[in-house]
């Protein structure tokens, strides 16, 4: 019997030889070319860009899903080695395609692998896209064909020169600027030391080789997964540490002495320098979960914010209707309209070479400023245990019973787009939000110190247990 094919966020991700195998990648590849066979996409080619990272067995699942799209009468492009996501969907873009798939599973663990959707615009696909190409799964037999019709491409080169115009790379390039890439084992490695070949700046990249098991980790850009740069970049210390995850679409980063940032820092950073440096204007857009930092910038500045649900997909609709000037999430995606409404980690990483080559001073005192400008903003989570037949009780719990009060300050507003987000006066929030697909509550805080934010992370582990 075909086990199921559930398709998430913006794909498919499964286990590899349990549920990922080749049988249900022909399965959901066929679904995807049925329904691009019976949506055509206007002005686009009846192309299909394919790609693919490092885990476990990617260069033959993207070979064999660039062989049943060509069985079903596409023009295929496959990768010619293995490319960060966001290359993917620039080609998307760039060559005018019905759409593309990554195949990747992004920051899960390496026994995972994944099939990422790339709708026309190049972005990820919107949910409406992902359930009907659900829909569509077993409705006809596989096609496969095993040459004609597939070319190979690189995708990098035309992706990377992109961003080079997207940047003040002529300021980057004679900055002298000596920073690390901690590449965590992904595709993304090489990718600065490409960029900047011939320039004045020096890279040094850790982590760097092709490692499928990910030297153990899951290649997100959080500071547990820092340990081996962070005692690297201790004696050896650079001006700033970037950071990208598993597919290169997300960044994280730490300062010149390994000492982390969170993506919440770095997205406060790159908004000031598209504010102030950069003299952008319009919609700032960012995920329910993000720093309320930048509520405070916007108001200041006068910049409209618009918040969404948690999943870049969401964002990127926003940037779909013009007039934004950038795009985030918590879990380090960061979009840039000028280049394509999607998130991209490599992008994310030079223009914060930009801002140190604009601003010719440490990271740390850029965050200083910041701090003294807008007050101190300490963020936690925690991902918990929460059985799945209990997470409508809770949410319509909480949204009936918000508490009277968040680290003394009163309550304020109660936001239930996305899981349930109390924001008190002082504005301090926390937040309770299920998995899509896993058993897992995830509990989010943020406050004026550590402390509180752990407290409130207390607090909200106190919440599910009144369910």
């Amino acid at each position: 019997m075909n086990s199921p094919i559930k398709f998430g966020t913006d794909g498919w991700r499964a286990v590899i030889a349990e549920d990922f195998t080749f049988h249900n990648l022909d399965r959901a590849t066929q679904a995807t070319a049925d329904f691009w066979k019976s949506n055509p996409v206007d002005g686009a080619r009846k192309t299909i860009i394919v790609g693919y990272d490092r885990r476990f067995l990617s260069d033959q699942f993207g070979r064999r899903a660039a062989e049943v799209f060509a069985g079903n009468g596409f023009q295929v492009l496959l990768s010619t080695c293995l490319v960060p996501t966001p290359s993917v969907s620039f080609a998307v873009k760039a060559q005018k395609a019905t759409g593309g798939v990554m195949i990747t599973a992004s920051h899960n663990p390496p026994i995972f692998n994944g099939y990422k959707l790339k709708a026309h615009y190049g972005g990820s696909a919107e949910s409406s896209l992902c359930q009907a190409v659900e829909k569509c799964i077993d409705q006809n037999p596989v096609s496969a064909a095993a040459s004609d019709g597939i070319e190979m491409d690189d995708f990098r080169p035309v992706h990377y020169k992109a961003i080079k115009k997207l940047v003040d790379f002529k300021l980057i390039a004679k900055s002298k600027l000596r920073f690390a890439h901690e590449a965590l084992f992904g595709v993304g490695a090489g990718c600065f030391d490409d960029m900047l070949k011939g320039t004045t700046c020096r890279v040094t990249t850790l982590n760097g080789r092709h490692d499928a098991n990910f030297g153990g980790i899951n290649p997100e850009p959080i500071a547990a997964n820092y340990a081996r740069s962070a005692a690297y970049l201790k004696k050896h210390p650079h001006d700033i540490c970037l950071v990208t995850d598993g597919d290169a679409d997300r960044v994280g980063g730490m300062d010149g002495r390994g000492h982390p940032l969170t993506t919440h820092q770095i997205i406060c950073l790159l908004l000031h320098h598209f504010i102030v440096n950069r003299r952008g204007k319009g919609r700032v857009v960012k995920a329910l979960t993000t720093t309320s930092m930048v509520d405070k910038m916007c108001a200041h500045y006068g910049l409209e914010l618009v918040e969404t649900g948690v999943g870049f997909k969401y964002i990127c609709a926003e940037m779909l209707k013009g007039n934004v000037l950038l795009g985030f999430e918590e879990s380090g995606g960061i979009g840039f309209p000028d280049l394509m409404p999607e998130r991209d980690g490599i992008a994310s990483g030079m223009m914060l070479l930009e801002l140190l080559a604009t601003e010719r001073v440490s990271v740390n005192e850029l965050l200083k400023r910041l701090e003294k400008q807008f007050g101190p903003h300490h963020y936690a989570r925690l991902d918990t245990h929460f059985p799945l037949e209990k997470r409508s009780a809770l949410m319509d719990f909480c949204k009936s019973n918000p508490p009277a009060k968040l680290v003394g300050s009163p309550v304020a507003a109660v936001k239930s787009t996305d899981g349930v987000k109390f924001v008190a006066q002082n504005g301090a929030w926390l937040m309770l939000r299920g998995s899509g697909t896993e058993p897992i509550l995830r509990i989010y805080a943020e406050a004026e110190s550590d402390a509180e934010a752990r407290k409130l992370i207390a607090d909200g582990v106190r919440i599910t247990k009144r369910v």
